[in-house]
């Protein structure tokens, strides 16, 4: 095998593959799967560390040295699960492994590392030749090197409909899409689905008539049609310098991965001033913060305020299992704080059953489906508010988060925890969930 070929790309073979496949469908099956080969090969251990993860859908891969033997762990919908437990040698054996494919220098073990390389699945009955991103990243830690493998499956590029939007707020999210300039911003932590989200957008108005530029770090899924760019600091080309550089390519749309610094915003908002719409992320805890960030960052107010059009904030709250989910009367702790907590807002977009008072709620229980966490997929919760010239006159004042958050209610925008227990109330997931994302009010 060519030595470019073993340093970026691992392939699995259709036999290989339709074996896990049948045979995986829990963390336990992909446990014993690892132990079944830990005497094997290193190249096929690595197949099934990689194969099972994609079949349970994980987002990432963990391997964390301890003083005895490393953890192999795997993140399902958000939450991270022990797998196994390897030797020390294999551990070693599977780090090199992956460093070579990733493209990281084998002697340096002191100092973090980043790379890449590509899992090529097989083609079978159901699914056509996939080619999986894998961002490697390892990190010294007191007993070696911590790596985690951040898994970039395309099948996460979603339709705009599959968000988990409200009908009012999917609504608003088309119209706005259509506008031919100005800023949306998507807020939210890591790992709050902020990225999902603009490529449903960007995937929503793709057409051959529109230019459509990215600028991210990294370019995490690709998509026909897009020109994408990918920031290289080292070498001097930066979000600031690449988005100058995106503005002389005449393109309608730009999508910019991370505003991160002053001038990267005021590019940002010149360019929604000049005829482009242009959509961006920042890291705040919800919708109103997005402002005061924009300010704290160096923006002047006379800049944030014409060139806005829509702020969204979002978290990813599991969604229960619909195979083994039980549905009980609220307790009257739990009833409470529904109702304390939906009071104020308009009845179209209450459910039905609680506007009658007639409704039940999801228990998470746990089956083999789910791994026994109750709990299978993950749906969006959002909070938005969009820029009308009343916003703007008010965005001009530079407020304070909580009087951005106040004037935000004043004009209908549903907070992220009560948009996540609407989700509660339609069967979607639990209380207990919408308090592990977001804050409820007792």
């Amino acid at each position: 095998m060519e030595r470019e070929k073993i340093r970026g790309q691992i392939s699995v073979s259709r036999q290989e593959y339709s074996l896990f496949k049948s045979e995986i469908k829990s963390i336990l099956d992909y446990k014993e799967h690892i132990k079944a080969l830990l005497n094997s090969s290193t190249t096929r251990l690595l197949a099934v560390v990689l194969a099972g993860a994609l079949i349970l859908d994980s987002s990432d891969i963990h391997l964390e040295p301890e003083e005895e033997n490393a953890k192999l762990r795997i993140r399902i919908d958000g939450v991270l699960h022990d797998v196994v437990l390897l030797n020390l040698n294999i551990y070693k054996a599977l780090l090199n492994r992956i460093k070579l494919l990733s493209n990281l220098k084998l002697n340096i073990k002191d100092r973090p590392q980043d790379g890449r390389f590509t899992i090529l699945l097989p083609k079978t009955q159901k699914e056509p030749e996939t080619e999986i991103e894998v961002r490697a990243s390892s990190l010294p830690s007191g007993y070696g090197e911590s790596l985690v493998l951040r898994l970039l499956n395309p099948k996460n590029l979603i339709e705009i409909e599959a968000l988990g939007l409200r009908e009012d707020l999917l609504e608003t999210f088309k119209k706005e899409i259509k506008k031919p300039n100005g800023m949306i911003v998507v807020t939210g932590p890591t790992g709050s689905g902020k990225t999902t989200t603009l490529y449903a957008i960007l995937k929503k108005i793709n057409k051959p008539e529109i230019k459509i530029i990215t600028i991210e770090d990294p370019i995490e899924y690709r998509l026909e049609g897009l020109s994408q760019t990918q920031v290289n600091p080292k070498k001097g080309y930066t979000f600031a310098s690449g988005l100058r550089s995106i503005m002389r390519q005449d393109p309608d749309v730009i999508l910019v991965g991370e505003i991160r610094d002053l001038e990267t915003a005021e590019i940002a908002c010149q360019a929604a001033l000049t005829g482009h719409l242009v959509f961006s992320t920042l890291h705040t805890n919800d919708a109103a913060g997005a402002v005061a960030r924009l300010i704290d960052i160096g923006v002047r107010p006379v800049s944030i305020a014409p060139a806005l059009n829509m702020v969204v904030a979002q978290r990813l709250p599991r969604k229960v299992c619909q195979k083994c989910v039980k549905f009980v009367e609220p307790s009257k702790k739990d009833l409470k704080k529904i109702k304390h907590n939906l009071s104020g807002l308009k009845k179209e977009i209450l459910p039905k059953n609680f506007l009658k008072g007639t409704f039940k709620i999801p228990l998470a229980q746990g089956c083999k489906n789910c791994n026994f966490t109750g709990y299978r997929g993950r749906i969006g919760i959002f909070e938005t508010f969009l820029v009308d010239d009343e916003m703007e006159r008010f965005i001009l004042k530079s407020p304070s988060i909580v009087a951005m958050r106040k004037m935000a209610i004043k004009k209908g925008m549903v907070l992220m925890h009560q948009d996540g227990l609407i989700k509660v109330l339609e069967g979607i997931t639990t209380i207990e969930e919408i308090e592990r994302v977001a804050e409820l009010k007792e």
